[in-house]
């Protein structure tokens, strides 16, 4: 059974309900899925699971949420190199370039996407729904 981390903040409850079918979906798959908030995980956690997925939506200048996700996902992203990780969260205005950056970051860290990133504009439709619990199956 494969181990499987969901580390998200959400502001207005778009990428909680985004992380909840996350989880549906990698459940529906047989895994063991541990919700993490961003002031519950480290990196020292990384190793322990076989893929995490980490949510976060477009702040400000479409960037992470700088107060507390941000922060985290710093002290993690050294670790990440080799891991299996997917990336999901919602937005208000903008084209998704923070995801585009956020790729970029995880990528360069030397962490394997397994899957499209997931991006819902607000609340998450049920087409976003479905993409998160297609990519909790890929984890």
């Amino acid at each position: 059974m494969k181990k499987i981390a969901v580390v998200y903040w959400s502001g207005t409850g778009n990428t909680k309900a985004m992380a909840d079918a996350i989880v549906e979906g990698a459940k529906s798959a047989g895994s063991d899925v541990s919700v993490f908030g961003p002031t519950e995980f480290t990196g020292s956690m990384v190793a322990d699971f076989d893929a995490i997925a980490f949510g976060c939506p477009a702040m400000g200048a479409e960037v992470l949420e700088e107060e507390v996700f941000e922060p985290m996902f710093t002290s993690v992203e050294s670790h990440l190199s080799g891991k299996r990780i997917a990336l999901f969260g919602s937005y208000g205005w903008g084209d998704g370039q923070w995801m585009r950056d956020w790729e970029d970051r995880c990528k360069s860290a030397g962490a394997t996407l397994i899957t499209d990133s997931v991006m819902a504009n607000e609340t998450p439709n049920d087409d976003a729904l479905s993409d998160c619990r297609a990519l909790g199956s890929a984890l």
